[in-house]
């Protein structure tokens, strides 16, 4: 269960550089510092993101309130999951991470934890989800939990991050796998509302990840980060914003058939759609207007899509208790 880069951004503490210096810089070496150093390697602001798609589809696949053992076990193995591939992206990318304001202060660019040590927590909390799902979940839940760490290591960040403008892409399909670990944990089988849930992350993803993109394009160019900003123009990246806007607002909407949600589900995904793809066109508006830089205030719209995703899948966790009510 991991994210590509869009997400990454909450792990550093955005761009509020003297946040993260404070944070970063206390001193001491003791075992508070080095666990400090270790939690922060997990990337928690990233795993975050992920529990707010793994919660709520577990309302929808129980129909109403998960058993309690299987949400909690979920959420933990959940957790180490993406901890796991998270601690390991950071071993691979310790070169590129040194590069960028963004990341330079990682606990393995800083030197805080050692290269080795991080990918030994890595696998250890892989081995340990892995073990986890298969013991006290499911044995569906703990291979797609397993292929989300493997697609993130080895598609992700070693074949695509560094060779295609379409790394977030196609790597974002495993920061997608949260939803389809949490319908399996309840149901042990797969069904087609959460592929279309599925969707929606993946069509938001590449949207969400270019608008920050567009803010650290220097960064991404110094570290040879082929991200499409800085291979494309900037009209160019936000007419692919609007198209993707677009594909994730239909494929919300699909989600009121295929699950048969109460139209509350589908009033709130039309309402917070129109507020998405509002912004999104008013970007592409100023950049054919002559807008560049900070003139065009991306992060505005990286800040609204985390708002987006989180109020629309808290509308997911909310329709099923509606509906129960309602029934």
């Amino acid at each position: 269960m991991a994210l590509t880069e869009g997400s990454a951004h909450q792990a550093d503490g955005g761009t509020g550089a003297d946040r993260g210096r404070r944070r970063d810089d206390r001193p001491g070496t003791g075992p508070a510092a080095h666990a400090r150093a270790y939690i922060a390697l997990s990337k928690p602001r990233v795993i975050e993101l992920l529990l707010i798609t793994t919660i709520p589809v577990m309302f929808v696949a129980a129909s109403g309130v998960p058993p309690l053992g299987t949400a909690l076990a979920t959420l933990v193995f959940g957790t180490m999951s993406a901890a796991s591939a998270n601690a390991i992206n950071c071993f691979f990318d310790r070169d590129i991470d040194q590069e960028m304001r963004r990341t330079r202060r990682r606990p393995v660019a800083m030197a805080k934890v050692t290269p080795r040590g991080a990918l030994i927590y890595g696998l250890v909390l892989a081995a340990g989800s892995t073990a986890g799902f298969a013991l006290l979940v499911n044995l569906l839940s703990a291979a797609l939990s397993a292929f989300a760490i493997l697609f993130y290591i080895f598609v992700y960040t070693l074949l695509l991050k560094r060779r295609t403008a379409q790394n977030v892409v196609w790597g974002g399909i495993a920061g997608c796998m949260p939803v389809l670990i949490g319908w399996s944990a309840i149901t042990d089988r797969l069904d087609w509302a959460p592929f279309v849930l599925f969707l929606v992350v993946f069509f938001w993803t590449p949207p969400h990840t270019w608008a920050l993109a567009m803010r650290y394009r220097e960064d991404y160019a110094a570290a040879k980060v082929p991200m499409l900003p800085v291979v494309a123009t900037d009209q160019r990246v936000l007419l692919e914003c609007v198209l993707y806007s677009w594909a994730t607002v239909a494929t919300s909407l699909l989600l009121w058939p295929v699950a048969g949600t109460t139209p509350f589900y589908a009033l709130v995904a039309l309402v917070l759609g129109a507020i998405l793809l509002v912004q999104a066109h008013r970007l592409l508006w100023r950049v054919r207007s002559g807008a560049t830089g900070p003139k065009l205030s991306t992060m505005g719209f990286f800040h609204l899509s985390n708002a987006y995703l989180a109020l629309l899948f808290s509308a997911v966790t909310v329709d099923p208790l509606l509906a129960g009510l309602l029934g």
